[in-house]
This record gives structure tokens, C-alpha cells and sequence, in this order.
């Protein structure tokens, strides 16, 4: 395992942003690093990225906001964060020194409040790049997700893009009919890098109490349940555009993650797996290492994209 580690370059780009290794933490799923740091080094991160940050607090959902599904679970926390005041004071300066380029995910329900956030994370100098969520509701649109119509997706990129300074990454929703054609909204509208795919639309059942298990009723489907259907998805983007893909979605092994990356994406987010062990970031590494190692090849380069032709 050591010499498979130290004769694999595991560094990757998306876009300008070098990072020492192609995986990141999923937004939502580590805080903003405080929990997580107790178990790994963030240093030992390609990235990591925070948790949604809007305008205002958000105190979420009502409970039960998370229930455990066969092979996956559904969250519905519903955004819950302190807003952007206390994020810039309070959480953003202690990921200064984390040794890891950071990347801030921002949420927002009308197109000015993406940009009010995007321009004052961009002026605190601290993150790498700006992760779009574009899943939230914009409430002058009757309630519409941004990321789900081309129009409403390239008003809310453009208006962002020209106000950012950063890179932009936007984190697509999988929960559309064509995922190819929203991200190719993105790319025209300005986005510098791809995020796919956000959470699937689910629902469980409390037989107990013959009740929705959640809070909200729905909530986002993750974990290894849905892995096939986030390939298909970012196969999808990664054909439909000329911009780097980040994959997401039941990466649970460094397996999982070279398959995402065959297809093209050039780094990864985990999640759901951090929750059952939040060592796992190191052992999917070795795990890409020593399976590129056999393969006799020294760098990810060589196997990025290697599916692509098929």
C-alpha cells in the first residue's frame, strides 16, 4: 500500500483550483469542518466544502429530519444555518488555515440574495471557489427550483457570475428530465465547473405510526442506493459540456470513485458515507491508489476519461 502511494499522482484541477487529490466532502454532510476534523486532518482533503449558506438563518425543517432507507437515507433538514453574517464571522475564519482550499456553498430563494451572498463571500477572501446550490425554491417564480427550467438556471448563473470573483461551481438537481440540457444552461450562462448531482426526490413511510417518516414529508434520497442512477447523470453532463464535472452521489469506495471518474468527472464529494465512518476519505484513497498502482499507471490523469470512448 505504501509504495502504491507514493508512485500515484492523485492531484487533479477543476478549473483554476488545483487540489493535492480529487475528493471533497459533500455540502451539508460535514458542518463546516469542526466535527470532521476531530477524526482526519481537512489537510488530507482535495477540498472541502461547507455547508448551504444563506442570507438570513434558517432554522430548518421540523423534525424527523433524517430516516434510514435500505441502502441510503433521506434528509429533509431544510437549509438549517446561521446566515450570512455569523458565517462570515464566526465559521468561514476558522477554515483559513485548514490547509485545504475551501469551498463555499451558497443558497437562496430569490436571484438577489445568491448574489448578496456570492459578492460577500468573494470579498471575505478566504474560499477557493463559490458552489451554486440551485435546488432552492425561488419564491418570485411560485416556488420553482432554479436548477430545474434553462431560463431560471442562466438568470441565476449570469446574475452570480457577474458579480463573483471566484471560480463558480453549480451543483445540479437530478431531479429533471434532461440533466444534459440544464447543464449546458450553466456553462453558457458562466459557470467555471459542474457539480453532479444533488440529492434524488423520496419519501419513506412510518408504518408504526402509518405516517410520512419525515417532518417535511419528502426529503433528498443519498447513499450507495443511488450511485447507478448519479453515473447516468454525470455521464449525461460530462457529454452535454466542455467544463470540469465534480460527481456526487453514493461514492462509498475508491472503486465507486474511479468509476465516476472514467467517465470523465475529474473529482469527487462524498457524503453519506462519512456519516457511517468519517475515516472513510482516507481509505478511498488508498484504495484509488493501490488499484491505479496495479493498473500500472502513476497518474489519475491517465484514467480520467478513460470510458469516454465506449
Amino acid at each position: 500500500m505504501k509504495s502504491a502511494q507514493s508512485t500515484v499522482d492523485l492531484s487533479v484541477k477543476v478549473g483554476d483550483v488545483a487540489l493535492r487529490n480529487p475528493i471533497m466532502t459533500a455540502s451539508g454532510t460535514s458542518g463546516c469542518g469542526e466535527e470532521l476534523s476531530r477524526f482526519i486532518e481537512l489537510s488530507s482533503l482535495g477540498a472541502f466544502v461547507t455547508k448551504g449558506v444563506t442570507l438570513e438563518p434558517r432554522q430548518g425543517n421540523a423534525p424527523p429530519r433524517i430516516v434510514e432507507t435500505c441502502g441510503g437515507m433521506l434528509n429533509a433538514i431544510g437549509l438549517q444555518n446561521v446566515g450570512l453574517e455569523c458565517f462570515l464571522q464566526e465559521q468561514l475564519p476558522r477554515l483559513k488555515d485548514c490547509g485545504t482550499p475551501v469551498i463555499v456553498n451558497i443558497a437562496g430563494n430569490t436571484i438577489e440574495q445568491y448574489v448578496q451572498v456570492a459578492e460577500a463571500v468573494c470579498a471575505a477572501a478566504i474560499a477557493s471557489a463559490i458552489e451554486l446550490n440551485v435546488s432552492c425554491p425561488n419564491v418570485k417564480q411560485g416556488g420553482l427550483a432554479f436548477g430545474k427550467d434553462c431560463d431560471t438556471l442562466k438568470a441565476v448563473v449570469s446574475a452570480v457570475r457577474q458579480k463573483c470573483t471566484l471560480p463558480l461551481w453549480v451543483k445540479l438537481t437530478p431531479n429533471v428530465t434532461d440533466i444534459g440540457s440544464l447543464a449546458r444552461a450553466a456553462e453558457e450562462a458562466g459557470a467555471d465547473a459542474l457539480v453532479a448531482v444533488n440529492t434524488f426526490v423520496g419519501m419513506a413511510l412510518d408504518i408504526e405510526r402509518g405516517a410520512p417518516a419525515l417532518g417535511n414529508r419528502i426529503g433528498g434520497l443519498s447513499g450507495p442506493a443511488i450511485k447507478p442512477l448519479a453515473l447516468y447523470a454525470v455521464d449525461q453532463v460530462v457529454r452535454a459540456t466542455g467544463i470540469p464535472v465534480v460527481a456526487v452521489g453514493g461514492i462509498s469506495s475508491g472503486r465507486d470513485a474511479l468509476e465516476f471518474m472514467a467517465l470523465g468527472a475529474v473529482a469527487f464529494q462524498i457524503g453519506t458515507s462519512l456519516m457511517i465512518d468519517p475515516c472513510c476519505p482516507l481509505a478511498i484513497l488508498s484504495e484509488m491508489q493501490e488499484i491505479l498502482a496495479e493498473k500500472g499507471l502513476s497518474s489519475i490523469q491517465d484514467w480520467i476519461g478513460i470510458a469516454k470512448a465506449w
